[in-house]
């Protein structure tokens, strides 16, 4: 579903939910039932925030140039830390 704006002389601007492509030129006031033409406008975006356009930034470049490994990274170790309750068992 898409929304269509309409504008009626009398009553002014509304917007009208429907199938996408399916609008025509002239839609029904839901308020005085008088033709209202159809009005074009800029499309809802949003912004994005700083990290989000860096990382969409980072792999368009990454998609046309991706970066060559000569060799498999070390392997870390994690230090796996105990729960604290396991500390309190009996050990055999």
């Amino acid at each position: 579903m898409a929304t269509y704006e309409y504008l009626c002389s009398r009553c002014g601007p509304f917007d009208v939910k429907l199938e996408i492509g399916t609008a025509p030129k002239a839609y029904g006031c839901p308020v005085c039932a008088g033709a209202a033409r159809r009005v074009y406008s800029s499309p809802g975006l949003s912004l994005t925030s700083n990290a989000v356009a860096a990382l969409h930034v980072r792999e368009e470049q990454a998609r046309e140039a991706p970066a060559v490994v000569s060799q498999v990274p070390p392997r870390r170790r994690v230090p796996r830390h105990p729960h604290p309750a396991l500390s309190r068992l009996p050990r055999l």
